[in-house]
């Protein structure tokens, strides 16, 4: 996302001038054009931006720029080496297509209220101009960031890998304590509430949600509006977690109450995300859950220690895609 020239003195700039000072170029390439440049097949660069995330241009449309072709190449030439095939390949830039169209969202919505504040009064006339100059601003400390950021996260990502006694016969199942969030009543409360203010309690749930986990060595897989997953490889840090969750959301006046199933056992890996059934059991025991307490299943209870924790079977009961299963509720002695 590197900045082109400034625009000359006297220049007003215009609706797609953003965009054209975000890719650096005007776009001017077709999608043949470009994968002839970066020696790929025309259909292999269609199914890679596809897997980006972007939908495709007509044929014969310029929507590309020689960034475009760059990425192509670079990414062929990895598969050219044999390190990894062109259906990984095509994975790992479906990751990064999610990842970062999250994250640009995120940005853009987040420096949305820098850019009203800077534009002032006449917000209409000076919003791109505002922008434009904010993204040449920020942009290349904030590239910076981000290839930082990846780093960590590799590297912390390879640590969890050696760590969790992982299966010799596949490195992606996993032994973890999945954890489920729930805000109560979410959908009743947003009809009460602005739209500033649901987003601003959206926010404010997983950010808190976020620093809990993270306190407990955890990791969060995903935010989904009114809930959160995560996982830890303890389970007593994963019953830490659900509780400093419920201490800093529904024991905080100001916020709704919520609820929290842990379940434990395999799940496989994937894309960052997480499979199997002790995540859909977590989600499952949210709606057994009273209002801000910790529901888990037998496995977890097994887990914690009996000198540590007090667990009480509730009454089985039917639990979509499991059967009758019987919760466990449990506290601290």
């Amino acid at each position: 996302m590197s900045a082109d020239p400034a625009t000359p003195a006297g220049e007003e700039h215009h609706q797609g001038d953003l965009e054209r000072v975000i890719l650096g170029s005007e776009p001017v390439l077709t999608a043949e054009e470009v994968a002839e440049v970066a020696g790929i097949g025309a259909d292999q660069f269609r199914r890679l931006w596809r897997s980006l995330g972007f939908p495709e241009f007509a044929p014969g449309e310029a929507g590309f720029v020689g960034a475009d072709a760059d990425a192509a190449r670079l990414l062929l030439g990895v598969t050219d080496s044999g390190l990894i095939d062109f259906d990984v390949a095509v994975n790992l830039t479906r990751a990064v297509g999610q990842t970062m169209a999250r994250l640009a969202d995120w940005e853009v919505t987040a420096l949305l209220q820098k850019v009203e504040e800077l534009a002032g009064e006449d917000l209409a006339e000076n919003r791109i101009e505002t922008a434009i100059a904010l993204v040449r601003e920020f942009n290349r400390p904030f590239e910076g960031l981000l290839v930082y950021a990846w780093r960590r996260h590799l590297a912390a990502a390879a640590a969890r890998m050696e760590a969790l006694r992982a299966s010799e016969e596949d490195l992606h199942t996993v032994e973890v304590s999945v954890g489920f969030a729930d805000i109560v009543g979410f959908t009743a409360l947003s009809n009460t509430l602005t739209q500033e203010r649901i987003g601003d309690l959206v926010e404010l749930f997983e950010m808190r949600c976020a620093d809990v986990v993270n306190a407990q060595r955890g990791r969060v897989i995903k935010s989904i509006g009114d809930s959160v997953l995560f996982v830890n490889d303890d389970p007593i840090r994963a019953y830490d977690t659900a509780e400093g969750i419920i201490a800093v959301i529904g024991r905080d006046s100001r916020m709704p109450d919520v609820r929290v199933g842990l379940a434990s056992g395999a799940v496989v890996q994937r894309l960052g995300d997480v499979f199997g059934p002790p995540v859909n059991l977590a989600s499952r025991l949210t709606g057994v859950a009273r209002r801000n307490r910790i529901i888990i299943d037998a496995m977890t209870a097994a887990l914690l220690p009996t000198d540590e924790f007090e667990t009480r079977r509730l009454p089985a009961r039917p639990v979509r895609g499991f059967g009758l299963v019987e919760p466990v509720a449990v506290r601290r002695r």
